[in-house]
């Protein structure tokens, strides 16, 4: 919800594309930056705690938001600053929840525990701007920021009421040590270092289109809050269907070749978005778009969570955030940088093509994400 209203806070004061691309940028750089250390720290402390200071920090950040517009003192260095902030805790909270994880069932159940919380990781990010859409529409920016707010209470009561711990061996060793252990864990693996950089590329690629979606609705097609809420809740019902069939199929085999197709299909999909002209046209391909994005993200995250043993998954999945968060404020300040030069359409069906490209490559030539 936030993000929603984020985005068009930012584009509403300031009318720059530049600045919309800059505060996603800020938002994500610290989970580039640091998720490496939190990674680490995620092996030596208990992750719960790790991730409870986490949603403190994001809660208070979100009411002194709406604290700010609510007394009409809000600026945009202000929304930069506390973009920043929330990617610094983010940093730390996102390998500790993703080790934690794996910790609460039992090991012949993994395989649809990792996929149940791909999906719903994966879901969230997109049903959360579609409920933002309405809430900025019938309610303003204020309670956007507000209820977001209130949301982390259930987290942070869930996670005190959770009955495990982690318990981590006692180590001499530095964290950079500790980095580099799981970096080297990752290169003996074969098709974990190609899933990585797989994951990078999706989101640098990706992520612009739900970025940019405010630009499309406002200066595409000439409307306003209501066509922003619309492209968005077409894009999270396709997100729902494809996080369906995702659960539906379970533990599928040739997992690689799956991610890969529904690649292909989410940059021909981006591509026909950003050259439509129709409304109804756009909605169909924001669908199409939507489900592909949820199935490639949840497919791969599964993959790279199965290949990881435990006493070495918070460095590994720091390595994974840092790749597939790490993407996202690289391609959104490049698309941010690209747009007011080429304009929006040309940048984002260049992005779906390149994604495209991308899927044919790894599916046809270089086949170790294929074969799993």
């Amino acid at each position: 919800m936030q993000k929603v209203a984020q985005s068009w806070l930012v584009l509403s004061i300031s009318g720059s594309p530049f600045l919309l691309g800059l505060d996603a940028f800020l938002g994500e750089i610290p989970i580039f930056l640091f998720s490496l250390v939190g990674g680490a720290m995620a092996d030596r402390v208990e992750r719960r705690r790790m991730l409870l200071m986490s949603q403190f920090i994001q809660m208070t950040c979100a009411f002194v938001l709406a604290l700010l517009i609510g007394t009409g003192t809000v600026r945009v260095w202000h929304i930069l600053c506390l973009s920043f902030v929330v990617g610094c805790a983010q940093s730390f909270g996102g390998p500790a929840y993703q080790a934690l994880v794996p910790m609460l069932v039992e090991k012949e159940d993994l395989p649809n525990a990792i996929a149940l919380n791909s999906i719903q990781f994966n879901l969230a990010r997109v049903i959360g701007p579609v409920l933002g859409g309405f809430a900025l529409v019938k309610l303003g920016a204020v309670w956007c920021f507000a209820l977001n707010g209130v949301s982390f209470i259930a987290v942070i009561v869930s996670l005190f009421a959770l009955g495990v711990s982690y318990v981590p061996l006692r180590t001499g060793e530095s964290i950079l040590t500790s980095i580099k252990q799981g970096i080297g864990f990752i290169r003996n693996q074969g098709a974990m270092e190609s899933l990585i950089a797989l994951a990078f590329c999706m989101t640098a690629l990706a992520l612009p289109m739900i970025t940019f979606l405010p630009v499309f609705a406002k200066d595409v097609f000439h409307g306003g809050p209501t066509t922003f809420t619309l492209f968005l809740s077409v894009s999270g019902a396709g997100s729902i269907v494809g996080a369906l069939i995702v659960a539906a199929l379970g533990n599928i085999p040739n997992k690689g070749r799956v991610a890969l197709l529904m690649l292909v299909c989410l940059g021909a999909g981006i591509s026909g978005f950003a050259l439509s002209r129709s409304v109804f046209l756009s909605c169909v391909l924001l669908f199409i778009t939507g489900a592909s994005l949820i199935s490639v993200f949840s497919t791969i995250s599964s993959l790279v969570q199965l290949i990881t043993a435990n006493d070495m998954r918070g460095r590994v999945m720091s390595v994974y955030n840092v790749a597939f968060r790490g993407g996202m404020p690289f391609g959104n300040l490049a698309t941010g940088w690209l747009v007011p030069l080429f304009s929006a359409p040309i940048v984002l069906a260049i992005n779906g093509v390149l994604l495209l490209g991308l899927g044919l490559y790894f599916l046809l030539v270089h086949r170790r994400v294929a074969a799993l």
